[in-house]
């Protein structure tokens, strides 16, 4: 038997480039890149995506040989549904050639420039939202225009290069999950600006626009059983293709230079004017259990999500975690139930055929936690509520970071701060200190919450718990 032949593009014709889109990783591809294609589609324009990737070559590599079509799987319990997607236009990788990725973000005919590029590559303190003056790509980018390495840089200097030439800023459209990812943003660009020129920040300030989204569709990394089961499903090979629920729900905040921007609502994105209260709820309501499910359901021995709410115990918790802990600090959207939401959640979360791994969800926890986690913390206090589940999770965070699981094995902790986590974990044997030096990080701990007595002694009394009982058996006992 002859073996299955590689995916190829077809010979429709292609849309002019009207994106730049800095993070061409699965959930891009699973997301923005299909959104994107049904609204050219529907309602047609120029919206075709020049995606360019900021380290790696990998996805470049899978892309380009394939004319830099994919293929989307819909993974539903009943069955798969495969989409082909042609909506690239073409992948740069910009280490190898930043001029070109700078020239393309220039063009006038470039409307957008969207990212997904992980909370990490904001460049920012998670507690504080400022711009890092002093990392080593914004040090670097603020001295080599012609070669930036942070997104950040790369935005600035093509924006400096659009007033220079006399043209529109392109909207900058942040698409990750950070509150208020679009004033977030502009913070940091501004920040960078006026580092580098104050007429670029002042001429910013007046022009550019940054909407703010809600991005949400559980996108698991693609395994080789992926690739093998959708070459049999559909009778060819495709390396970069992506795997992904069903649900899917994007938010966006319609505030757009010259109100250029593809039919995304015509498509089913609700485009609204305020996107906060739709954020707060995804960010509390989803990713602070996600990150709750993944780090205990980690040391508990479970590999994905769906593994580890099919413990009762374990969604006994998260029921718990939104009926009391949660949902009393999201004010509810326009249109939106939240219990229902929450409901919804877990249905999703229990999809079998989402294999979404505890270990990738836990990865950069230090710049997840201040949003997903310690922002609904605060609030709570503030209330005067308890806080049992919510400081759990944070100890199971502490628990993890510290390398070690419970059955004394390493464990491959995925983190910016990951050898200070470590060093703070490892300062004491005794529980107490480790959890005071862990407090005193404040790129992750804003001082007030670190130094809040209630805080710090349910965290503690937590991490006692999952050190004495282990995390499976703290679940149970969780009340």
């Amino acid at each position: 038997m002859p073996a299955e032949p590689n995916l190829q593009r077809s010979d429709a014709p292609r849309p002019k480039v009207g994106i730049v889109h800095l993070g061409p990783g699965a959930f891009f591809r699973a997301f923005n890149a299909p959104f994107t294609a049904e609204a050219i589609a529907k309602s047609g324009g120029d919206w075709g995506i020049l995606t360019v990737s900021l380290r790696s070559t990998d996805i470049r590599d899978k892309l380009k040989p394939q004319g830099c079509a994919y293929t989307a799987a819909k993974l539903a319990p009943e069955g798969a549904e495969y989409t082909i997607v042609e909506v690239i236009d073409d992948v740069l990788v910009a280490p190898e050639n930043p001029q070109a990725v700078l020239e393309a973000m220039a063009d006038p005919g470039v409307k957008i420039v969207s990212t997904t590029i992980t909370e990490k590559g904001y460049c920012h303190n998670p507690a504080t939202g400022d711009l890092l003056l002093d990392h080593p790509d914004i040090a670097h980018d603020l001295k080599n225009s012609d070669s930036p390495r942070s997104a950040i840089g790369f935005v600035v200097h093509a924006l400096n290069r659009r007033r220079l030439a006399g043209h529109a800023p392109f909207t900058f459209m942040p698409c990750d999950n950070l509150p208020n990812n679009g004033p977030l943003t502009r913070g940091v660009v501004m920040g960078f600006a006026r580092a580098l020129d104050p007429e670029l920040a002042a001429w910013i300030e007046q022009f550019g626009r940054f909407p703010a989204t809600m991005v949400d569709r559980i996108t698991p990394a693609t395994t080789p059983t992926d690739i093998a089961a959708l070459a049999t499903a559909q009778g060819y090979i495709d390396n970069a293709c992506v795997m992904h629920e069903p649900f899917r729900q994007w938010v966006i905040q319609d505030d757009f230079v010259g109100d250029e921007r593809p039919d995304w609502g015509g498509v089913g994105a609700q485009l609204v004017r305020d996107v906060e209260a739709f954020e707060l709820m995804k960010l509390r309501c989803l990713n602070g259990t996600h990150s709750t499910l993944a780090y205990l359901g980690y040391l508990a021995g479970y590999e994905t999500i769906a593994d580890t709410v099919a413990d009762p115990a374990f969604a006994n918790l998260i029921n718990a975690l939104w009926k009391n802990e949660i949902t009393p600090t999201v004010p509810q959207p326009e249109g939106e139930d939240l219990m229902a939401y929450c409901a919804a959640l877990l249905e999703r979360y229990h999809n079998p055929a989402i294999r979404h791994r505890t270990w990738q969800i836990a990865m950069d926890g230090s710049q997840k936690l201040p949003q997903r986690l310690l922002g609904t913390v605060a609030d709570n206090l503030a209330a005067g509520r308890d806080i049992p589940g919510l400081a759990l999770a944070v100890a199971g965070w502490m628990r993890y970071i510290g390398g070690i699981d419970e059955k004394g094995a390493a464990i491959d902790v995925k983190d910016p701060l990951a050898d200070r986590l470590r060093a703070a974990y490892d300062s004491s044997d005794d529980p107490e200190q480790k959890i005071a030096a862990l407090l005193a990080i404040d790129d992750v701990f804003a001082p007030d919450l670190a130094a809040n007595a209630v805080f710090r002694n349910a965290v503690t009394q937590a991490f006692l718990r999952l050190v004495h009982d282990g995390a499976a058996a703290t679940v149970q006992g969780f009340r």
